[in-house]
């Protein structure tokens, strides 16, 4: 009976930290999420550029009634954008997100989530997001690596 108070113990004790760095690591996670969104919005290129992984893998895409936007690779995502960055003005906004789920594959991540953005008291159309992100080997910090869009 001892042996068994004393192993249910230890595992209560072991997956503690476990459970602290997985709520750390969600938290980190919807943090990169909201500061690209922000930064996107904000037209504040250098903290959109710093949410993102810049791999050759990473891919962005945009689907709605009109048809489907896509990047594929760090590159063409930088390229794609260059002029959003350049010619579009500030939008201070509000988003009502509703995370639906989150799961962490030790250094990567898939994020699912509505959104709708309120610009001028406004609500727009709600929009299905998809987020895939890495943590960095060296700096051990999220970033994203893949963005999808559903607008309906």
């Amino acid at each position: 009976m001892k042996t068994i108070h004393f192993s249910m113990a230890a595992a209560l004790l072991f997956s503690l930290p476990l459970m602290a760095q997985k709520a750390k690591d969600e938290d980190a996670i919807k943090a990169v999420i909201e500061r690209e969104t922000k930064a996107y919005f904000n037209i504040d290129y250098q903290t959109w550029m710093d949410s993102w992984s810049h791999v050759p893998y990473a891919y962005w895409s945009y689907a709605d009634t009109a048809g489907i936007n896509a990047y594929v690779g760090w590159k063409a995502i930088e390229t794609g954008f260059a002029d959003y960055f350049v010619t579009s003005r500030p939008a201070f906004i509000e988003v009502d997100r509703t995370w639906e789920d989150l799961r962490i594959y030790k250094n990567g991540a898939y994020a699912r989530f509505r959104q709708s953005v309120i610009t001028d008291g406004r609500r727009g159309p709600e929009q299905t997001e998809i987020r895939v992100l890495e943590k960095g080997r060296k700096e051990k910090q999220w970033k994203i690596i893949l963005v999808g869009v559903l607008k309906k």
